[in-house]
Protein backbone atom coordinates (compact mmCIF):
# COMPACT_ATOMS: atom_id res chain seq x y z
CA UNK A 1 0.00 0.00 0.00
CA UNK A 2 2.59 2.19 0.84
CA UNK A 3 4.72 2.15 -2.52
CA UNK A 4 1.29 1.99 -4.08
CA UNK A 5 0.56 5.87 -2.28
CA UNK A 6 4.05 6.94 -3.45
CA UNK A 7 3.26 5.82 -6.98
CA UNK A 8 0.04 7.61 -6.94
CA UNK A 9 1.20 10.59 -5.47
CA UNK A 10 4.33 10.70 -7.92
CA UNK A 11 2.10 10.03 -11.07
CA UNK A 12 -0.29 12.63 -9.96
CA UNK A 13 2.28 15.70 -9.46
CA UNK A 14 4.20 14.97 -12.97
CA UNK A 15 0.60 15.70 -14.57
CA UNK A 16 -0.25 18.54 -12.55
CA UNK A 17 2.80 20.37 -14.01
CA UNK A 18 1.89 19.39 -17.28
CA UNK A 19 -1.79 20.47 -16.35
CA UNK A 20 0.40 23.73 -15.05
CA UNK A 21 1.58 24.12 -18.49
CA UNK A 22 -1.72 24.06 -20.53
CA UNK A 23 -3.48 26.29 -17.76
CA UNK A 24 -0.64 29.16 -18.96
CA UNK A 25 -1.81 28.82 -22.58
CA UNK A 26 -5.91 27.91 -22.10
CA UNK A 27 -6.41 29.40 -18.56
CA UNK A 28 -4.75 32.13 -18.88
CA UNK A 29 -4.68 33.07 -22.89
CA UNK A 30 -7.57 31.19 -23.66
CA UNK A 31 -5.31 29.25 -26.22
CA UNK A 32 -7.45 25.97 -27.95
CA UNK A 33 -4.11 24.12 -27.86
CA UNK A 34 -5.14 20.22 -28.65
CA UNK A 35 -1.52 19.06 -29.24
CA UNK A 36 -0.18 20.00 -26.00
CA UNK A 37 1.03 16.92 -25.13
CA UNK A 38 3.42 17.14 -27.67
CA UNK A 39 5.64 19.09 -24.96
CA UNK A 40 5.80 16.45 -22.46
CA UNK A 41 6.58 13.73 -25.43
CA UNK A 42 10.06 15.85 -26.40
CA UNK A 43 10.69 16.12 -22.77
CA UNK A 44 10.28 12.19 -22.24
CA UNK A 45 12.25 11.27 -25.60
CA UNK A 46 15.07 13.65 -24.32
CA UNK A 47 15.69 11.85 -21.39
CA UNK A 48 15.72 8.78 -23.56
CA UNK A 49 18.10 10.12 -25.90
CA UNK A 50 20.66 11.77 -23.37
CA UNK A 51 20.75 8.79 -21.68
CA UNK A 52 21.58 7.19 -24.96
CA UNK A 53 24.26 9.59 -25.92
CA UNK A 54 25.64 9.69 -22.14
CA UNK A 55 24.49 13.14 -21.28
CA UNK A 56 24.16 13.91 -17.86
CA UNK A 57 20.36 14.59 -16.63
CA UNK A 58 20.71 18.11 -16.83
CA UNK A 59 21.99 17.95 -20.26
CA UNK A 60 19.43 16.47 -21.19
CA UNK A 61 16.56 18.85 -19.76
CA UNK A 62 17.92 21.59 -21.37
CA UNK A 63 17.73 19.41 -24.72
CA UNK A 64 14.12 18.78 -23.89
CA UNK A 65 13.22 22.30 -22.74
CA UNK A 66 14.71 23.77 -25.92
CA UNK A 67 13.01 21.24 -28.59
CA UNK A 68 9.75 22.10 -26.54
CA UNK A 69 10.00 25.72 -26.53
CA UNK A 70 11.19 25.69 -30.20
CA UNK A 71 8.04 23.20 -30.97
CA UNK A 72 5.71 26.17 -29.22
CA UNK A 73 7.45 28.64 -30.88
CA UNK A 74 6.50 26.77 -34.23
CA UNK A 75 3.08 26.36 -33.07
CA UNK A 76 2.50 29.98 -32.02
CA UNK A 77 3.61 30.91 -36.02
CA UNK A 78 1.46 29.07 -37.48
CA UNK A 79 -1.94 30.46 -35.34
CA UNK A 80 -0.94 34.22 -36.95
CA UNK A 81 -3.68 33.41 -40.15
CA UNK A 82 -5.89 30.78 -38.38
CA UNK A 83 -9.05 31.09 -36.27
CA UNK A 84 -8.68 29.66 -32.65
CA UNK A 85 -10.22 26.97 -33.37
CA UNK A 86 -8.86 26.17 -36.56
CA UNK A 87 -5.58 26.38 -34.70
CA UNK A 88 -6.63 23.69 -32.16
CA UNK A 89 -7.08 21.09 -34.44
CA UNK A 90 -3.72 22.23 -36.05
CA UNK A 91 -1.44 21.94 -33.15
CA UNK A 92 -3.34 18.17 -33.01
CA UNK A 93 -2.03 17.49 -36.31
CA UNK A 94 1.05 18.70 -35.16
CA UNK A 95 1.23 16.39 -32.11
CA UNK A 96 0.04 13.25 -34.02
CA UNK A 97 2.91 14.30 -36.88
CA UNK A 98 5.34 13.95 -34.17
CA UNK A 99 3.79 11.44 -32.56
CA UNK A 100 3.75 9.27 -36.13
CA UNK A 101 7.93 10.57 -36.48
CA UNK A 102 8.81 9.46 -33.46
CA UNK A 103 6.82 5.62 -34.04
CA UNK A 104 8.50 5.25 -36.98
CA UNK A 105 12.12 6.81 -36.75
CA UNK A 106 13.79 4.03 -35.16
CA UNK A 107 17.52 5.01 -35.04
CA UNK A 108 16.68 7.93 -33.09
CA UNK A 109 13.33 7.20 -30.41
CA UNK A 110 13.30 3.55 -31.03
CA UNK A 111 10.07 3.14 -32.43
CA UNK A 112 7.40 1.99 -31.42
CA UNK A 113 9.17 0.28 -29.22
CA UNK A 114 10.62 3.16 -27.49
CA UNK A 115 13.70 3.65 -25.09
CA UNK A 116 13.73 1.55 -22.00
CA UNK A 117 15.85 1.42 -19.44
CA UNK A 118 16.60 5.12 -18.76
CA UNK A 119 17.86 5.28 -15.34
CA UNK A 120 16.05 6.82 -12.08
CA UNK A 121 17.31 9.86 -10.76
CA UNK A 122 17.77 8.57 -7.32
CA UNK A 123 19.03 4.75 -8.51
CA UNK A 124 21.43 4.79 -5.99
CA UNK A 125 19.26 4.88 -2.95
CA UNK A 126 17.66 1.60 -1.52
CA UNK A 127 13.65 1.07 -1.95
CA UNK A 128 11.35 2.58 -1.28
CA UNK A 129 13.75 5.83 -0.44
CA UNK A 130 14.48 6.03 -3.72
CA UNK A 131 10.71 6.44 -4.74
CA UNK A 132 10.74 8.40 -1.75
CA UNK A 133 13.04 11.15 -2.88
CA UNK A 134 11.59 10.89 -6.26
CA UNK A 135 8.53 12.08 -4.73
CA UNK A 136 10.19 14.66 -2.98
CA UNK A 137 11.98 16.09 -6.10
CA UNK A 138 8.30 16.44 -8.04
CA UNK A 139 6.61 17.96 -4.97
CA UNK A 140 9.42 20.66 -4.88
CA UNK A 141 9.27 21.05 -8.57
CA UNK A 142 5.69 21.32 -8.40
CA UNK A 143 5.34 23.75 -5.51
CA UNK A 144 7.88 25.94 -7.50
CA UNK A 145 5.91 26.09 -10.93
CA UNK A 146 2.78 26.67 -8.79
CA UNK A 147 4.33 29.84 -7.27
CA UNK A 148 5.85 30.95 -10.34
CA UNK A 149 2.27 30.35 -11.96
CA UNK A 150 0.57 32.18 -9.42
CA UNK A 151 2.61 35.00 -9.68
CA UNK A 152 2.28 35.15 -13.27
CA UNK A 153 -0.95 34.95 -13.16
CA UNK A 154 -1.31 37.82 -10.71
CA UNK A 155 1.13 40.22 -12.50
CA UNK A 156 1.20 42.46 -15.70
CA UNK A 157 1.52 39.38 -17.96
CA UNK A 158 -1.17 37.51 -16.81
CA UNK A 159 -3.67 40.55 -16.49
CA UNK A 160 -2.44 41.33 -19.99
CA UNK A 161 -3.18 37.58 -21.06
CA UNK A 162 -6.83 37.50 -19.46
CA UNK A 163 -7.54 41.04 -21.18
CA UNK A 164 -6.23 39.31 -24.25
CA UNK A 165 -8.69 36.47 -23.73
CA UNK A 166 -12.00 38.60 -23.25
CA UNK A 167 -11.36 41.80 -24.89
CA UNK A 168 -8.74 41.04 -27.81
CA UNK A 169 -9.73 44.35 -29.37
CA UNK A 170 -9.83 46.24 -26.49
CA UNK A 171 -5.94 44.70 -25.91
CA UNK A 172 -5.14 45.95 -29.00
CA UNK A 173 -5.96 49.44 -28.36
CA UNK A 174 -4.35 49.92 -25.34
CA UNK A 175 -0.80 48.77 -26.94
CA UNK A 176 -0.45 45.27 -26.66
CA UNK A 177 1.15 43.12 -29.08
CA UNK A 178 -1.07 39.97 -29.54
CA UNK A 179 1.11 37.71 -31.32
CA UNK A 180 3.56 38.81 -28.70
CA UNK A 181 1.75 37.62 -26.22
CA UNK A 182 0.62 34.47 -27.56
CA UNK A 183 3.83 33.59 -28.50
CA UNK A 184 5.06 34.27 -25.06
CA UNK A 185 2.11 32.13 -23.66
CA UNK A 186 3.35 28.86 -25.03
CA UNK A 187 6.77 28.84 -24.94
CA UNK A 188 6.51 29.08 -21.14
CA UNK A 189 3.78 26.52 -20.71
CA UNK A 190 5.76 24.54 -23.33
CA UNK A 191 8.71 24.59 -20.96
CA UNK A 192 6.78 23.45 -17.61
CA UNK A 193 5.00 20.69 -19.46
CA UNK A 194 8.64 19.39 -20.84
CA UNK A 195 9.72 19.42 -17.53
CA UNK A 196 6.99 17.10 -16.68
CA UNK A 197 7.24 14.99 -19.41
CA UNK A 198 11.23 14.72 -18.46
CA UNK A 199 10.00 13.57 -14.89
CA UNK A 200 7.81 11.25 -16.20
CA UNK A 201 10.30 9.34 -18.35
CA UNK A 202 12.84 8.72 -15.37
CA UNK A 203 10.09 7.55 -13.31
CA UNK A 204 8.40 5.48 -15.86
CA UNK A 205 12.53 4.35 -17.09
CA UNK A 206 10.58 4.91 -20.48
CA UNK A 207 10.07 7.22 -23.24
CA UNK A 208 7.51 6.05 -26.24
CA UNK A 209 5.03 7.34 -28.77
CA UNK A 210 2.28 6.46 -26.05
CA UNK A 211 2.86 9.46 -24.29
CA UNK A 212 1.81 11.78 -26.87
CA UNK A 213 -1.22 10.34 -27.65
CA UNK A 214 -4.49 12.91 -28.21
CA UNK A 215 -5.91 11.05 -25.11
CA UNK A 216 -3.35 12.55 -23.03
CA UNK A 217 -4.17 16.07 -23.63
CA UNK A 218 -7.92 15.81 -23.53
CA UNK A 219 -6.80 14.22 -19.99
CA UNK A 220 -5.11 17.53 -19.32
CA UNK A 221 -8.11 19.51 -20.60
CA UNK A 222 -10.37 17.63 -18.23
CA UNK A 223 -8.37 18.33 -15.00
CA UNK A 224 -8.87 22.06 -15.81
CA UNK A 225 -12.52 21.73 -16.88
CA UNK A 226 -13.21 19.96 -13.50
CA UNK A 227 -10.85 21.80 -11.19
CA UNK A 228 -11.33 25.61 -13.00
CA UNK A 229 -9.39 27.25 -15.89
CA UNK A 230 -7.55 30.49 -14.61
CA UNK A 231 -6.10 29.82 -10.84
CA UNK A 232 -3.07 27.45 -9.72
CA UNK A 233 -5.64 26.15 -7.19
CA UNK A 234 -8.02 25.07 -9.75
CA UNK A 235 -5.63 22.79 -11.65
CA UNK A 236 -4.10 20.82 -8.46
CA UNK A 237 -7.94 20.21 -7.42
CA UNK A 238 -8.86 19.19 -10.93
CA UNK A 239 -5.75 16.70 -10.78
CA UNK A 240 -6.61 15.23 -7.55
CA UNK A 241 -10.26 14.70 -8.56
CA UNK A 242 -9.03 12.77 -11.64
CA UNK A 243 -6.14 10.92 -10.00
CA UNK A 244 -8.50 10.12 -6.83
CA UNK A 245 -10.99 8.48 -9.75
CA UNK A 246 -7.74 6.67 -11.26
CA UNK A 247 -6.93 5.49 -7.78
CA UNK A 248 -10.53 4.38 -6.58
CA UNK A 249 -11.39 2.31 -9.29
CA UNK A 250 -8.59 -0.56 -8.84
CA UNK A 251 -10.35 -1.07 -5.67
CA UNK A 252 -13.68 -1.43 -7.32
CA UNK A 253 -12.38 -3.86 -9.61
CA UNK A 254 -10.97 -6.29 -6.44
CA UNK A 255 -14.25 -5.84 -4.63
CA UNK A 256 -16.68 -6.56 -7.30
CA UNK A 257 -14.48 -8.96 -9.00
CA UNK A 258 -14.28 -7.39 -12.41
CA UNK A 259 -12.08 -8.12 -15.89
CA UNK A 260 -9.83 -5.43 -16.75
CA UNK A 261 -12.04 -3.92 -19.48
CA UNK A 262 -14.95 -3.50 -17.40
CA UNK A 263 -12.91 -1.54 -15.14
CA UNK A 264 -11.11 0.12 -17.83
CA UNK A 265 -14.48 1.27 -19.11
CA UNK A 266 -15.42 1.83 -15.81
CA UNK A 267 -12.67 4.55 -14.98
CA UNK A 268 -13.20 6.14 -17.76
CA UNK A 269 -17.18 6.49 -17.17
CA UNK A 270 -16.29 7.99 -13.88
CA UNK A 271 -14.09 10.91 -15.21
CA UNK A 272 -16.57 11.13 -17.73
CA UNK A 273 -19.76 11.99 -14.89
CA UNK A 274 -17.72 13.90 -12.58
CA UNK A 275 -16.83 15.96 -16.09
CA UNK A 276 -20.47 16.39 -17.03
CA UNK A 277 -21.79 16.86 -13.61
CA UNK A 278 -19.30 20.11 -13.33
CA UNK A 279 -19.85 21.38 -16.63
CA UNK A 280 -23.76 21.24 -15.85
CA UNK A 281 -23.88 22.84 -12.57
CA UNK A 282 -20.21 24.30 -11.99
CA UNK A 283 -19.24 24.87 -15.66
CA UNK A 284 -16.44 27.24 -14.61
CA UNK A 285 -15.30 24.28 -12.28
CA UNK A 286 -14.65 23.42 -8.78
CA UNK A 287 -12.43 26.40 -8.26
CA UNK A 288 -13.80 29.28 -10.13
CA UNK A 289 -10.98 31.43 -11.54
CA UNK A 290 -11.73 35.24 -9.64
CA UNK A 291 -11.25 37.92 -12.13
CA UNK A 292 -11.13 42.14 -10.96
CA UNK A 293 -14.26 43.87 -11.01
CA UNK A 294 -14.25 47.79 -11.81
CA UNK A 295 -15.80 49.76 -8.74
Amino acid sequence: MFDFLISSFTIAGIYALMAFGLNLQAGYAGLLNFGHIAFAGLGAYAAGIGFQLGWSPLASLGLGLCSAMLLGLFMASIGRKLAADYWGIATLAVAEILRTIATNEGWLTGGANGISAIPALFDGLSRPWDAVAFLALVAVVLALVAWVCTRIGNGRFGRALRLMREEPQLATCMGYNLRSLKTRAIITGAAVTSLGGFLYAHYMSFAGPEYMLASETFLLWTMLMIGGLGNSVGVLVGVVVVQAAYVFVPFIKDWLSLSSDVSGALRLGLIGAILLLCLMWRSEGLVPEKLRKMP
